[in-house]
């Protein structure tokens, strides 16, 4: 839509605003209100001005005027605002020559799917991610010099069995039991199915709806595939209705990887698969699970590159408190078809092209999508053109081998500060066509030392306590 489409869906909806939205380096939207008298050609190509110095991640305070232009295609009509609100995906860029922002993550992944197709290895490369996340009913964390804690409940959480609730009803969730249970044990039904609702409305392809595996809450409402860039704003549109509905029936939800001690923590696993002239690249039905030779490098460059690429795909230190073995997390850089300890997973639910696609496991919804799925992709079509052979597929249960049988098998980094060190050793893939640069990369590992590992490394943890106050 252009800005006459635009002004007619305004007028006829009696729009007011005109909510302008972009995504900061961490991955989260940030937003400016104007009033729908703004709503000219002029807009979408001055744009509007911004602090870029009180943005995480983006310029200096002596460099600090930046422009947002609204993406017309992006636009949908708010769901949340008081007042008839029309909300469009921005792209950031310099008010001086109009450049597109090296640091703006939209404008990275729209350089990802450039690459792509400068490349010639593919025209599209589709993206079907699956976000897990909580619903919680209460929670309270807070932190000082001389104190430190967190407290989550959950009508749901199975350590409210006997809890005085006037009356405790049950059907909670036991541990590890949650995946999935018919109302009343699954008390979420309802208000998953009102979050697809408000999700067709602002244009995001619902799939599915279930309880995932955890007590105290843990659900999942899986998107259809689509293109990179379109899969980011997706991702971000889905985080933004999943908690604003949340909050609307007083609840309140969290992507953290891992808030929940002995329970599972929730991924946003990523089935990918590449095509050109509406034909899949990644189907072979000769080939193992049905892959091609170029899916099989796809999954090389995933897996040999996985080290540095989860600084982007698993990028909080709560992240690396679910990538642990057992809980279903996939640890194993190795891939197989239909196991889910391995790092790549080759579904079998349908022999035929159409469906054939490889999934990534290790992602969680603490990334910012743009960035993570332009690295999941870099990391891919480096692995095509060098023809990197993963290791040869384990279709058994990892978790139940030896160590002997085991040794051999590359685990994924322990840490964020693992994985950051790793990327600063490989990232070459990244640099490729422009997509990321230096500069970027700089910026996002400085961040994430300086703002989130270092913080959690300086402070005690709660359990120490209970481990070493006596000592």
């Amino acid at each position: 839509m252009g800005a006459k489409d635009l002004r007619k869906l305004a007028k006829d909806r009696n729009l007011e605003f005109i909510d302008l939205k972009f995504t900061d380096i961490p991955g989260l939207w940030q937003h400016i209100t104007i009033p729908i008298a703004d709503l000219e050609e002029d807009l979408f190509i001055g744009g509007v001005g911004f602090d870029g110095s009180s943005i995480r991640g983006f310029q200096p305070i002596n460099e600090s005027d930046m422009l947002i232009k609204p993406d017309p295609g992006t636009a949908f009509v708010d769901p949340f605002t008081a007042d008839p609100t029309l909300s469009m995906i921005c792209n950031v860029s310099d008010p001086m020559t109009h450049v597109p922002y090296s640091r703006d993550p939209r404008n990275v992944a729209a350089k990802a799917e450039r690459y792509l197709s400068v490349c010639g290895m593919a025209d599209q490369a589709w993206f079907g991610p699956e976000p897990e996340f909580y619903i919680f009913d209460d929670i309270r964390f807070d932190q000082g010099s001389n104190h430190g804690f967190y407290r989550i409940d959950s009508r749901e959480g199975f350590w409210n069995t006997g809890k005085d609730e006037g009356p405790n009803l049950g059907y909670k969730p036991r541990f590890k039991e949650g995946y999935f249970p018919v109302p009343p044990t699954d008390s979420l039904h309802n208000l998953r199915a009102k979050m697809c609702k408000v999700m067709t409305e602002v244009g995001i392809p619902v799939l599915l709806h279930h309880h995932e595996v955890a007590t105290a809450g843990q659900c999942e409402i899986g998107v259809r595939v689509n293109t990179l860039v379109n899969t980011g704003d997706i991702l971000m549109k889905y985080k933004y209705v999943v908690k604003n509905v949340a909050l609307a029936h007083g609840k309140t939800v969290t992507f953290m990887p891992k808030p929940l001690f002995m329970d599972n923590g929730s991924g946003m696993h990523v089935h990918q698969s590449l095509w050109r002239a509406g034909r899949n690249l990644f189907y072979d039905p000769a080939g193992y699970g049905g892959l091609s030779k170029m899916a099989i490098h796809y999954i090389g460059g995933l897996l040999h590159h996985a080290p540095s690429l989860l600084a982007f795909t698993s990028p909080t230190t709560n992240s690396y408190r679910r990538l642990v073995p057992g809980y279903e997390a996939p640890i194993n850089l190795v891939y197989s078809q239909r196991n889910r300890s391995a790092c790549v997973r080759i579904p079998m639910y349908s022999q035929s092209e159409k469906a054939k696609r490889i999934e990534f496991r290790p992602p969680d919804c603490s990334c910012n999508p743009y960035l993570a799925l332009a690295a999941m992709l870099m990391a891919g079509l480096d692995g095509i053109e060098k023809e990197i052979e993963p290791p040869a597929p384990i279709d058994h249960d990892i978790f139940e081998m030896s160590p002997e049988e085991r040794r051999h098998i590359r685990p994924t980094p322990g840490s964020l500060y693992e994985s950051l060190n790793n990327l600063e050793e490989d990232h070459d893939y990244l640099l490729k066509g422009g997509v990321f640069t230096g500069d970027l990369l700089d910026v996002w590992i400085e961040y994430k030392r300086r703002r989130e590992e270092d913080q959690i490394r300086l402070r005690p943890h709660p359990y120490e306590f209970a481990l070493y106050y006596d000592i």
